[in-house]
């Protein structure tokens, strides 16, 4: 939950388009917003790692626009969730942690002894802001959810916040019971046996994609990856533990020190999001 990376370009924005012969104006865009969560900034080819392999994510850099000075708006998940759904800062939305985070003294249990104590914060995207599946509604959007959500308990999931469907979203800010089929979610049917959950959320976006290619929608599509607990299969775990790491690789922020074991479980992992 370190960071949220929107690679706008369109790992962020898709846009399509169509107008009818002789229209004066054209029909509203259809949106895809993709989120990945916990994705570092070199964790990409196109970031300039020679170890990451992300041909997809590349190529709709290459296509589209990358903002390379966009930031999130805080440095743990459901604020800047929040904030990408409310158009808030996390001082104005008053999430200003992840949701599930001790505050006060009950910091101390986790054998934190720093002088400062965190403070207390909302809980739940607030009902009173205009989300923005809400604004899109009211233009005449199908709206549709896939994922992470980490915004709320019952009574302040996606379908509470302007989405017609949730798939996936729900209390949680990682996984419960891993990356592969049977996981524990409340608003996700299990698939078969060893199904991976970031194929099964992008599947389940492609789905209502082409279901509703005719209509005008938004498509927010949120990867629980690269959020531990970090899974992948033999076989990628095969081929990267006999992949030689270059050193440039390991080391692009000068006094930023990467473990070769982490990386060689990390990319595999990752490379599902590429997918």
């Amino acid at each position: 939950m370190k960071k949220n990376i929107l690679i706008a370009a369109a790992c962020g924005v898709f846009l399509w388009s169509s107008c009818q012969k002789n229209a004066e104006k054209q029909a509203p865009p259809n949106i895809l917003f993709i989120l990945a969560d916990d994705l570092g900034y070199h964790d990409l080819s196109v970031m300039g790692s020679a170890f990451y392999e992300t041909p997809h994510i590349d190529r709709i850099a290459r296509e589209g626009i990358v903002f390379t000075d966009g930031y999130a708006n805080c440095q743990v998940c459901s604020p800047s969730r929040a904030s990408i759904m409310s158009g808030k800062y996390p001082a104005r939305h008053g999430i200003t942690d992840w949701i599930g985070a001790r505050t006060g003294e009950a910091w101390r249990q986790q054998g934190r002894h720093n002088q400062l104590l965190p403070p207390e914060y909302v809980h739940h995207l607030p009902h009173e802001y205009i989300t923005l599946p809400e604004a899109l509604k009211e233009a005449g959007y199908k709206t549709f959810f896939a994922g992470k959500w980490h915004l709320g308990s019952q009574g302040s999931w996606p379908e509470d916040h302007g989405f017609d469907i949730n798939i996936g979203g729900w209390d949680a800010g990682s996984p419960h019971g891993g990356y592969f089929a049977p996981w524990k979610n409340p608003n996700l049917e299990n698939g078969p046996e060893g199904e991976n959950l970031s194929m099964r959320l992008a599947r389940e976006t492609v789905s209502f994609i082409r279901e509703n290619r005719d209509t005008s929608f938004l498509a927010f599509l949120s990867f629980y990856a690269v959020h531990g607990p970090i899974q992948t299969t033999r076989e990628k775990w095969a081929k990267y533990r006999q992949m030689h790491i270059p050193a440039q690789s390991l080391h692009p922020i000068p006094g930023k020190v990467y473990t070769p074991f982490r990386d060689k479980v990390y990319t595999p992992f990752r490379m599902k999001v590429d997918r």
